[in-house]
């Protein structure tokens, strides 16, 4: 990529956890901040929209784009493709605009591949315990799923230590003001005041 000016944050964290809430709780308060949309090769739902909810794309054009370098991470997942695009997060960073990805361990590591600087903020619940409450809480799900989620999120949470930041989420208000502090922190970096302000640096002889 060429000269980076906006951030890029990833939130990683279990089923349960409550990253969606807090991630939608931080758009509604960050004019500034923008959700990555993925493109997938699966069909929309009647309530998606293209453009929010995913970007709906072909085999072949999700094959063109791997091929092309154009995707920071993809997977396959239940016989479909999901993907994070590179152009709109490009376009977005070179505007300003700092850019937000929820997405798993495994594609936070494709990511950082391609970018070394993101922020990786890994949503913790409080215990295993609180976990399955919540999960059942919902009562979206079986008990065969839940368990099965439950497991994953086990074997998640021992990546914690890859990510710069760690939230544990017991209280959701805490939990957002302390998502919103790091989102604060790394735009206050000195990468990120250069790239911003580069004449007021250039001024001063910085580089």
């Amino acid at each position: 990529m060429s000269e980076i000016v906006g951030n890029v944050f990833l939130v990683v964290a279990p089923s349960g956890a409550g990253k969606s809430s807090l991630v939608n709780a931080l758009l509604e308060r960050d004019a500034d901040l923008l959700l990555s949309v993925s493109c997938t090769t699966r069909a929309p739902r009647s309530s998606e929209i293209e453009g929010r909810d995913y970007r709906f794309v072909s085999l072949e054009t999700f094959n063109q784009l791997r091929d092309n370098q154009q995707l920071l991470e993809w997977a396959e997942v239940h016989g479909n493709f999901y993907a994070t695009p590179r152009d709109s997060i490009e376009q977005a960073i070179k505007s300003g605009k700092d850019v937000l990805l929820e997405i798993d361990w495994q594609g936070a590591r494709q990511v950082r591949k391609h970018l070394p600087s993101v922020t990786g903020v890994f949503i913790m619940p409080p215990s295993i315990d609180v976990l399955e409450q919540r999960l059942r809480a919902r009562g979206q799900d079986s008990n065969e799923v839940i368990e099965r989620r439950i497991k994953a999120a086990q074997s998640e949470i021992e990546h914690a230590n890859e990510f710069e930041y760690v939230i544990i989420n017991q209280d959701f208000s805490l939990a957002l003001q302390q998502l919103q502090a790091i989102i604060s922190v790394a735009r206050l970096s000195y990468r990120a005041q250069t790239a911003r302000h580069h004449k007021l640096f250039s001024g001063y002889g910085l580089k």
